[in-house]
């Protein structure tokens, strides 16, 4: 009679050899430096400064960014080590993603070698935290409308506009900011870096009361007649803001894939555990047709959006990943993180609407995955200009 074979545990191509490594040593650092903290983070609306130290020292941060400038000189698939073990953990605090993946790389790829080596060490060690002011009050997907200026005055560029949803607000003290230096459209767009503790006519505004994602210092800021230095403009002329812009997005969006991949996931792991131990009607709900049912078709689900981020994961390691590509990624799998976690808080009952039960956390945080890197809808756009 032949062996019958069960499933293995599946490991992702681009989680082995040395990024196994870095797997573990992050998965070792969230659950001493961030799970425990969780419920505080939630009630202060930020981590603590030393978490980001702590990340720094343990290696974690910027390490994509090459060796000479402080990083850990790996790939992007070192990074989505991180973001991977980040959503495993059930953590939506720690707005590593927008420091190492957005911040760090707008100035790898546009910074000169002055602003390189004068950042990008401190943002490794953690000491200085990124942050990018993209989005504003009425513009939100269309960064072709900002209306933040930045207009030149001999060696300074003197800044007015506020920004919304901008994560890393309590703590950034690096913020790139996309203003307006020229006339309208994606031709007048500018990316101009503040250093800003301290800095007159800047201001850190409310603490936005989320959804979910409570743990995260998500803020609005102002900037009123803020003087940058001219040096600090990204690229080597005005006007190349959108570009950039354009050709960083893909690396976000990839981004927001890992985390929500990793995410559902643990909601299906959640959901086998619980639905296992609790009873009901004199046997566990597990034994029950319907709940079988859906285990096995969020199961499926999760499985066929990992294997459809490994591969684009792949493409990007490999520079090979374009943006439709990675618009589909975003979109989808952030679709499949929302409806994988419904249908898994299902199965809680009512405990799975009580926010001391990580699945419920999971479901609150998990709404806005379809709204920022650009919403679900803009990515089907841009993904129907390609066919």
């Amino acid at each position: 009679m032949p062996e019958i074979l069960m499933p293995q545990p599946y490991v992702s191509p681009w989680m082995q050899d040395e990024v196994a490594d870095v797997l573990t040593l992050a998965r070792t650092f969230f659950e001493r430096e961030v799970t425990p903290h969780a419920e505080r983070f939630a009630e202060q609306h930020q981590v603590d400064k030393e978490t980001w130290l702590a990340a720094g020292a343990a290696g974690l941060l910027c390490i994509s960014i090459p060796e000479e400038y402080g990083g850990g000189g790996g790939t992007f698939a070192h990074e989505a080590a991180v973001m991977w073990e980040q959503g495993r953990a059930g953590d939506d605090a720690l707005g590593y993603s927008v420091h190492s993946s957005i911040v760090a790389h707008y100035l790898l790829a546009y910074g000169s070698e002055e602003q390189k080596q004068k950042w990008l060490p401190r943002m490794a060690s953690g000491e200085l935290i990124g942050a990018i002011a993209m989005t504003e009050p009425g513009t939100g997907s269309d960064l072709q409308n900002i209306t933040t200026t930045a207009k030149r005055e001999g060696d300074h560029y003197v800044i007015n506009g506020s920004k919304t949803f901008i994560t890393n607000s309590s703590h950034a003290g690096l913020v790139v900011i996309v203003a307006r230096t020229g006339g309208e459209g994606a031709q007048g767009i500018s990316l101009i870096v503040a250093e800003v503790d301290g800095l007159e006519g800047f201001e850190r505004g409310r603490v936005l009361q989320k959804v979910g994602q409570h743990g995260q210092d998500t803020r609005e800021l102002a900037f009123t007649d803020m003087r940058v230095p001219v040096a600090n403009l990204l690229g080597e002329e005005e006007g190349q803001g959108f570009y950039q812009l354009m050709m960083q997005l893909p690396q976000e969006r990839l981004a927001i894939a890992v985390g929500a991949v990793a995410s559902a996931e643990l909601a299906v792991d959640l959901a086998v555990a619980y639905t296992k131990e609790r009873t009901a009607f004199g046997k566990p709900i597990s034994a029950f047709q319907n709940t079988r049912f859906t285990l096995a078709e969020v199961s499926t689900d999760v499985m066929a959006a990992r294997t459809f981020l490994d591969h684009c994961v792949a493409l990007h390691v490999d520079g090979k990943l374009d943006a439709a590509t990675a618009s589909r990624a975003k979109y989808w799998t952030t679709d499949v993180q929302c409806e994988v976690i419904d249908r898994c808080l299902q199965l809680f009952g009512g405990y799975g609407y009580v926010l001391e039960y990580p699945i419920a956390r999971l479901y609150a945080g998990a709404r806005v995955q379809k709204i920022y890197g650009g919403t679900n809808e803009i990515m089907k756009e841009l993904i129907s200009r390609t066919l």
